[in-house]
């Protein structure tokens, strides 16, 4: 078999063909990024002939056309992490850098663990516009927090009286906005309070379009997997985040795969008779915070929940690390349900719009 990796960029891609069963590089070629480069590609991939897997580096905005593009064409395909990629550098006799040497080092990742430890490349479009919308979101909640410290630093010169009433996180209720828009109306109005009011009315508008994205993302995740919502602790948010993060359970061959992908797998770190497992600081951070938001709720509110950490507390396991257990059943669970609620892969790859470039 042979381990065609590519290091994508936006104007060209570079590629390595390596022999899965030796590692030694059978050839290597940058072509563009358009439309006749990726044509090129494909031409170039089915002269080498063999049977072929592609390893893309994990850069959805960079690689995604190029993934697209080889999943339409019939291809296998797989996704590597950064991370390992930077392993894979670190362990190269040669020093430097190129897009060339990137792409060997994605191949050599591929080599050393086996394709089957990467997750395979996966069409869903419906769990991509999830995906689009929850992170849409994210950046205008981020831009209305800055608007929102913006706002109070403004009000502390202006009236540091009325900015010390002011809950915190309470800059996006309704009441204090409409109290501080009177307030701010009867001031003289010289520039800080225009400001002041410019802010307030971005981030009155950055609420109402954060929350009609939150209604819609409800409605989109009741079509896609209605039995997140069912979990005790799991709002739009977190369940949004699980469906566009995990672009695909079916994927995953196991749940131990799922769990690597979202940071909840344990790592041991066992030294004589001391056996314990330390913080996994690896996968999607994403993934892996929405995990851990279900499960400090289920810790809070959920009985089974408490039961259990309380077991895992009784055992000998402090708080935090009974809830990485938790985290970890949880994950078992996610992929459980996310797998038998998403269309079989194949049928996603068929019906999925074919791009122009596919070659035939």
């Amino acid at each position: 078999m042979i381990v065609i990796a590519a290091d994508t960029h936006k104007s060209t891609h570079s590629f390595s063909a390596v022999d899965l069963a030796t590692g030694r590089v059978l050839a290597e070629k940058t072509l563009g990024a358009d439309r006749a480069g990726m044509l090129q590609t494909l031409r170039w991939a089915k002269s080498l002939g063999g049977e072929q897997v592609w390893a893309l580096e994990d850069c959805r905005h960079v690689s995604s056309r190029l993934e697209r593009v080889l999943i339409a064409s019939g291809e296998r395909v797989v996704r590597v992490a950064p991370k390992a990629m930077g392993q894979a550098r670190r362990a190269e006799r040669t020093a430097g850098k190129s897009d060339v040497i990137d792409a060997r080092a994605v191949a050599r990742a591929v080599v050393r663990d086996g394709v089957d430890s990467f997750p395979a490349a996966f069409l869903d479009d419906a769990a991509l516009e999830i995906r689009l919308l929850v992170d849409h979101r994210a950046d205008l909640v981020a831009e209305r927090t800055r608007m929102q410290s913006r706002l109070r630093w403004h009000l502390v010169e202006l009236d540091d009286e009325l900015e010390a009433r002011i809950p915190a996180g309470s800059l996006d209720r309704q009441v204090w906005l409409d109290r501080i828009d009177r307030r701010l109306k009867r001031m003289d109005q010289r520039a800080r309070v225009r400001i002041a009011r410019d802010e307030l009315r971005r981030i009155r508008e950055l609420t109402r379009t954060a929350s009609a994205l939150e209604r819609e993302l409800r409605g989109l995740i009741a079509d896609y997997c209605p039995d997140l919502l069912d979990w005790k602790g799991c709002g739009t948010i977190s369940a949004a985040t699980l469906i566009g993060r995990t672009a695909g359970a079916q994927r995953f061959p196991t749940d131990g795969h799922y769990a690597r992908h979202a940071g909840t797998a344990p790592i041991p770190a066992s030294s004589g008779r001391k056996t314990r497992q330390r913080l996994n600081r690896g996968g999607d951070r994403q993934l892996n915070a929405a995990l851990h938001r279900i499960a400090v709720a289920q810790g809070q509110h959920h009985p089974a929940a408490r039961d259990y950490l309380a077991r895992k507390q009784a055992e000998g396991k402090s708080r935090i690390e009974a809830i990485r257990c938790l985290k970890r059943q949880l994950t078992r669970t996610a992929w459980q349900t996310l797998k038998t609620t998403t269309p079989n892969m194949t049928t996603i790859n068929a019906n999925a719009p074919a791009p122009a470039l596919a070659l035939t």
